[in-house]
């Protein structure tokens, strides 16, 4: 593969990941808005065209009318009020629709013109399997919403935004691999590669727990911080039986482990901060370690106000976004040290 070839496909890779970011923003408003339901049919191809004429709308309203989110939420709503939420799940299928476009095109034009490695075929393969897959989870989460209960399972929505995660990992991970500056000379590798495998592994997991906070809105409750109003471990913690069901569907369990992930990637991020000072890191390593410490001490205080706020929906996306952000930070930080050459001390 040329150095022409990499760059060409280095781009690809990394306008997946914005294009992903993107998605990651107009979902978190399409949730926020409570308007992931207004689109109530799947149409992959005719899908693309919105209604435009008056009777499009009306027909298009008539059919929402007939689910559960209208009867038992939105009932009197008007036909402006549909279209502002029809307005945002439209936006987000499309803007998946462009990912899928931008992701096949140039994958056929490299298939073609033979510019992929053996190593990069199968990644971009990967990619594309991931995004279909993603395409069939968004459905399959929004039919949660459309039978009986007008919301969408949290665990649905869990997989949904967990995907949206690997996917964009799997864009930046394959775009820093084909960075030109993939040699790095430390002895703190190994050590300082273990946590971040570790602090990547717990993000995730908040990541999760975040989609079950935001599904069961479980950030309208105890809306103080650093304690729940006035325990640290609130009466309705273990109500469910069995016990371990609390995590997963107790909105307080949800939200005190939402609030215990984010602090033990504080603590996490701290003491890998400070363990650069004491191995022999390079001035590149401290700098993604300083940017990692940043991003979670900041994405820890916008977790704070958006909870003490009662979720508003500009926090609540910045919140999202940030999260994302986070996650592409904890993967550079973790890929600077892939290449590292072990030198003796």
């Amino acid at each position: 593969m040329t150095p022409k070839d990499k760059k060409h496909i280095r781009t690809w890779y990394w306008s997946g990941a914005i294009l992903v970011f993107l998605i990651l923003v107009i979902g978190g408003i399409t949730r926020l808005t409570d308007s992931g339901l207004s689109m109530t049919d799947w149409k992959p191809i005719m899908g693309s065209i919105p209604p435009i004429t008056e009777t499009q709308w009306d027909e298009a309203f008539d059919q929402y009318k007939q689910f559960p989110e209208y009867k038992e939420k939105n009932s009197g709503m008007s036909l402006a009020e549909f279209q502002y939420i029809f307005f945002w799940e439209y936006l987000h299928r499309m803007l998946g629709r462009l990912l899928g476009l931008v992701f096949l095109i140039p994958f056929a034009w490299f298939l073609i013109r033979q510019k992929f490695s053996r190593k990069q075929l199968l990644r971009s393969t990967l990619l594309l399997t991931l995004g279909l897959g993603q395409g069939l989870m968004g459905w399959f989460m929004v039919q949660s919403g459309l039978i009986d209960i007008p919301e969408v399972s949290h665990y649905r929505l869990a997989a949904h935004l967990l995907l949206a995660f690997i996917i964009f990992g799997c864009c930046t991970w394959f775009a820093l691999d084909l960075s030109d500056k993939n040699q790095n000379e430390s002895v703190s590798g190994g050590e300082l590669k273990t946590w971040l495998n570790v602090f990547l592994a717990v993000l995730l997991l908040q990541v999760v727990w975040g989609a079950f906070t935001a599904g069961l809105h479980a950030g309208h409750i105890y809306n103080s911080f650093p304690e729940m109003y006035q325990f640290w471990l609130p009466p309705e913690l273990f109500l469910v039986e069995p016990v371990i069901l609390n995590f997963f569907q107790n909105m307080t369990t949800v939200q005190w482990t939402h609030r215990l992930l984010g602090t033990i990637l504080g603590v996490m991020v701290i003491a890998m901060w400070g363990r650069t000072f004491f191995l022999k890191t390079t001035k590149e390593e401290k700098k993604w370690m300083l940017a990692l410490f940043t991003t979670v001490l900041l994405q820890y205080g916008i977790g704070v106000f958006t909870l003490m706020y009662h979720v508003p929906i500009w926090l609540g996306v910045f919140h999202q976004a940030m999260a994302m952000v986070l996650f592409g930070v904890a993967l550079g930080t973790r890929h600077r040290f892939e290449y590292t050459k072990q030198l003796s001390s």
